[in-house]
């Protein structure tokens, strides 16, 4: 799919859709819970059907209704699980490094498939430890991947450096596990809000993770996740919140443009990391307003800064887009971990942003991008990245000509509502079809 978008200003208000970082951990939890859940969840993406589709592969029942999903659990007795599941995780990373886990904890015997990227990105960390505690693997580094054995309980040891994800599929499989599970991590954790999204959704089945600091040999710190001897207990009814990473372009849209833009339907107390979207743009110079449940971003002169990307890394597209027109240099710092995301994040957000004209280049693991008053457009790809093409059509309304993105059905993976929702503020797209 092309999408060529012509400059225009970006105003008024959008509603949230449902974080996908939240309904990836609710749903796996209904799976794997006592009895059936409703989980409320307002909009569809392909992560998110990716994660039911690989529940279903294990003999839950995810059922599409009209506000959400209603979740059926996977069969308590193994005799009645479906034998050498298929699960296809597509292009979501979360599913792969949740769902392992949990496979491994039901023993299942699984085959896990998806796209080319997906198989080659890191997972030995995880993979390792899943090896300690009795499991056995085929063609990790690749697909098919092919799990052996069931997992035991116990402890889990990883470093804090590698993705948090891993933490949080360890989590999510524990309860299931029969026993008190520990996991502990070494030095700080990156993206630790993320692991914060998991034990409050544990939190919602009964799930209550302990969290205790602890001083690893050589003075190292650590932080040791205990996670009780419990069964996941079905709330009834859970709700998927509003999703801060998609609406920060929205609101990155409002920093760079002429008039305020909004976004309803947030939690102003999430757990998610991408709240701090407000933050990074107050410091940028923006006009922000908060009431109970919205965000508003107003127009004011943007003035670069420095910041680092530890525990947001989703926001650096979009940040690097807001700083391509602020005044001064914006350096993003801590972004090394953004080569191992659906594209080489590094590399194809400063390509990217450098194709349309901003002042940008790589600096060993940051971004330093020097502030133009305009950008100028053209053509780009989208790399198969959904953050790089909503980039790009946001970084569009600062631009003189028109911006062509290659590619632009990448937005599906989280957003498919996002050209719809670009044209309700006032943006134009034209839509062509590839074949």
């Amino acid at each position: 799919m092309i999408a060529r978008i012509i400059p225009t200003p970006l105003a008024g208000t959008v509603p949230a859709i449902a974080s996908k970082s939240v309904a990836h951990r609710l749903i796996i939890a209904a799976a794997l819970a006592d009895r059936p859940t409703h989980v409320v969840c307002n909009t569809i993406c392909d992560d998110i059907e990716a994660t039911a589709r690989c529940l279903e592969a294990l003999g839950a029942r995810v059922e599409a209704v009209a506000d959400g999903f209603q979740v059926t659990p996977v069969p308590a007795d193994a005799a009645a699980r479906p034998v050498s599941p298929t699960l296809d995780c597509g292009e979501s990373g979360s599913t792969l490094r949740f769902m392992l886990p949990v496979a491994c904890a039901l023993g299942a015997e699984a085959v896990f498939t998806g796209a080319e990227r997906l198989g080659a990105r890191p997972i030995s960390a995880l993979t390792d430890e899943l090896f300690a505690a009795g499991c056995d693997f085929e063609g990790v580094g690749a697909f098919p991947l092919v799990t052996h054995g069931r997992m035991r309980p116990g402890r889990f040891q990883l470093p804090g450096d590698v993705s948090s994800q891993y933490i949080s599929g360890l989590m999510l499989a524990a309860p299931i596990l029969g026993h008190v599970t520990e996991i502990l991590v070494s030095g700080r954790i990156e993206s630790r809000p993320y692991v914060n999204l998991t034990i409050q959704a544990l939190k919602s089945f009964g799930v209550r993770i302990e969290t205790e600091r602890v001083t690893l040999p050589d003075n190292v710190p650590g932080t040791l996740f205990t996670v009780p001897d419990v069964t996941y207990r079905s709330p009834g009814t859970v709700y998927v919140e509003g999703d801060w990473s998609n609406a920060a372009f929205w609101l990155c849209a409002g920093a760079m443009g002429s008039a305020p833009i909004g976004v309803e339907g947030l939690s102003l107390t999430s757990a998610q990391g991408d709240r701090n979207v407000l933050a990074a743009l107050s410091r940028f110079g923006a006009g922000v307003r908060r009431s109970t449940d919205a965000a508003v971003i107003q127009p004011d002169k943007l003035k670069g800064f420095e910041m680092s990307a530890q525990d947001i890394p989703d926001l650096v597209p979009i940040i690097a887009a807001v700083a391509s027109v602020a005044d001064g240099t914006t350096v993003i710092s801590d972004c090394r971990r953004l080569r191992m995301k659906e594209s080489d994040r590094l590399a194809t957000v400063t390509e990217t942003l450098a194709a349309l004209g901003a002042d940008i280049h790589i600096d060993e693991d940051s971004i330093v991008v020097h502030g133009k008053p305009q950008l100028q457009g053209g053509t780009i790809e989208a790399h198969n990245d959904h953050r790089i093409a909503m980039m790009a059509a946001i970084a569009a309304t600062r631009c003189t000509s028109p911006v062509v993105i290659r590619g632009a059905e990448a937005v599906n993976k989280s957003y498919p509502l996002f050209f719809s929702h670009y044209r309700s503020l006032g943006g134009r797209v034209e839509i062509e079809e590839v074949r």
